[in-house]
């Protein structure tokens, strides 16, 4: 019997993920139509599966330089640049990382000494205060509101900076609510973060999702690009995910400290993958139009859809989700998942795993066949009906 007090209190004391513990219920269930993974129902492009091949019938089976490829951070760097109007060095700016989660945990294992805040903007990703955690930091949350469609407002970050704050997380567009901060946002919020000299670590792996207005990075933001470290990565927007590859970039200061946990812990990313996510910046834009295309379809349709059968949906900006209100139904997010999942077979995601100001809500990921929508719509507007006369 092993003792529990072998465990770290740190990593004893962390919920596990409420998004996995839901689909394991799920998981047990025949027939179910799922609208709760947050992933690219299209399969990465044959060029770039095929170059992935081809690495390896010509032997590309070694390690890699520890940041990466040159010639891929070297894409990368043109990337940035043409698609969002900032300049990285491929030689010290840039690192390859094990996916986006990787980059988004040296990045703050560099910056934060054990006590420092890290502002998380929530509802977020699940991962995002469990990372704060386990870097020796301590996370402090704001709530956005759907008053607000998820935005985060000056006021509500100039209240939550303390002595100890060290840096704001932030997601644009964002998991789970889609929400996409304009530029005109960006300038309001960055001149909050440049007053108390803080750093902002702008988690941009839905960049490339974007449907009404074009993406703007933090890093783009005047004053920004020196306090900015961008978190991306090839899985969303690529339909890469189970590739596990990302990149961050960041000041030379700071990427060159990255490089030192990133060696140590990691080594470099599968080099196989490189090959992979090089020919898909090099050739695969137009895949990713394509994809965009179909999401932005499928976005008007499930958000439409919500709102005639009396679920609140604002218009998500970005990425692929649709984040609509379940209030009407006197539910909580977790009652609404679980008899939605038992008496109808669809699989949503509880907006409370989110955080506090994701009560009231479901994510329902539009990644999905229009087939496959159409049909968890169908069970869901049926479900209402039972439940909301």
């Amino acid at each position: 019997m092993i003792k529990t007090s072998y465990v770290s209190k740190t990593i004893a004391e962390l919920k596990p993920s409420g998004i996995r513990r839901f689909f394991d219920l799920a998981a047990n269930l025949e027939g179910v139509v799922s609208l709760g993974v947050g992933e690219p129902d299209f399969v990465t492009s044959w060029a770039v599966r095929e170059a992935a091949i081809n690495s390896l019938e010509e032997g590309y089976t070694s390690y890699t330089a520890n940041a990466g490829l040159f010639e891929l951070r070297s894409e990368i760097s043109w990337y940035m640049e043409k698609q969002f109007h900032v300049s990285y060095r491929p030689d010290d700016q840039i690192i390859v990382t094990v996916g986006a989660s990787q980059a988004l945990d040296i990045a703050l294992r560099t910056i934060l000494n054990p006590g420092e805040e890290v502002i998380v903007v929530e509802p977020c990703f699940v991962a995002y205060a469990p990372l704060v955690t386990m870097a020796g930091g301590i996370p402090v949350t704001v709530q956005t509101s759907k008053e607000e469609d998820f935005k985060l407002t000056p006021q509500q970050l100039e209240a939550a900076i303390t002595p100890k704050t060290k840096a704001v997380l932030i997601c644009s567009p964002n998991n789970p609510t889609g929400t996409q901060l304009g530029q005109e946002e960006l300038v309001m919020l960055a001149d909050i973060v440049k007053k108390h000299d803080l750093l902002v670590i702008s988690d941009e792996i839905y960049a490339e999702l974007a449907y009404d207005e074009e993406f703007t990075s933090f890093a783009a933001v005047d004053g920004m690009l020196e306090r900015t470290i961008v978190i991306n990565g090839f899985s969303k927007g690529f339909a890469m995910t189970g590739w596990r590859l990302g990149f961050v970039c960041a000041p030379k200061e700071i990427s060159e400290a990255m490089l030192k946990l990133h060696q140590y812990a990691m080594m470099c990313a599968p080099t196989v993958a490189q090959h992979a996510a090089l020919e898909a910046l090099k050739n695969g834009m137009q895949d990713v139009e394509e994809m965009r295309r179909s999401y932005r379809r499928r976005r008007n349709y499930i958000v439409k859809s919500f709102n005639e059968m009396g679920l609140d949906c604002h218009n998500p900006g970005g990425a692929f989700y649709a984040f609509p209100s379940i209030e009407r139904t006197g539910m909580t997010s977790m009652e609404f998942a679980e008899k939605l999942l038992t008496e109808e077979l669809v699989a949503v995601v509880p907006g409370d795993v989110f955080g506090e100001s994701g009560e009231g809500h479901i994510r329902c990921s539009y990644a999905s066949s229009m087939e496959q929508l159409q049909e968890a719509l169908r069970r869901m507007e049926r479900f209402m009906k039972n439940h909301c006369q």
